[in-house]
Parts: C-alpha cells; structure tokens; sequence
C-alpha cells in the first residue's frame, strides 16, 4: 500500500521559505516521477514541478527559479525548497507519484498523469 505524507507547511511572510517534505512508503521515490502540486481555494490544482527517475526536473514558470524540487533516496523522501515565497503561493500542496515512466509527459505537470496522492500541508504567505 502506497503512502505518501507531507509535512512543512505553515504560515510565512513575503519573502520568506519553506521546506515541504514527503515521505514515502510501499513506494521508491526514485522509481519513477514524483511531483508537487498546489491548490488555492476556488482555484484547480496546479503542477508545481516534477522530478522524473533519472533526476531530470520541471517546473511550472510561476515557481522556476525559487522552488527547487529534489529527493533523498536513502530516506525515500521528496523535498521542496521553497525560497522568496509570496502572497500567490497560498495554497494546500500535495505530493503526488507515479506508477509507470512519463517521460517527456513530466514536463506537462498534469495531476491526470500522478497515481499516488498525500492528503496535502497548508502554505500560507501573508503580505
């Protein structure tokens, strides 16, 4: 049974970080692609950004450049750095994974794409 928990949200300023986290088990984080995705309220969810099996990345344009997403195979965990946050970055975020290759589908960040959901950690940027 696939487990995927999250933890590290909370409540920040503009401006400042955030590390989520997500811990896997009856699953391998570097198996196949893992993914964070955010939702606001009233809004769908969107992808954040991705990392496929072979360490290669993608980000949607909103985060690129201060969201770094990455995994730590020994403790099959999923990471997201999240730096210079603000008030757009409110949002419930999930990890999510796959159960087969996307290859260059990863790029698309599509949650049809994911198989495996967490239950979400709440991020919330003040002004």
């Amino acid at each position: 049974q696939v487990q995927l928990v999250e933890s590290g949200g909370g409540s920040v300023q503009t401006g400042g970080s955030l590390r989520l986290s997500c811990a896997a088990s009856g699953y391998t984080v570097s198996r196949y692609c893992m993914g964070w995705f955010r939702q606001a309220p009233g809004k769908e969810r969107e992808g954040v950004a991705a990392i496929d099996n072979d360490g290669s990345t993608s980000y949607a344009n909103s985060v690129r450049g201060r969201f770094t997403i990455s995994r730590d195979d020994a403790k099959n965990t999923l990471y997201l750095q999240m730096n210079n946050l603000n008030p757009e970055d409110t949002a419930m975020y999930y990890c999510a994974a796959t159960k087969v290759d996307l290859g260059a589908r990863m790029g698309l960040l599509w949650a049809e794409h994911f198989d495996y959901w967490g239950q979400g950690t709440q991020v919330t940027v003040s002004s």
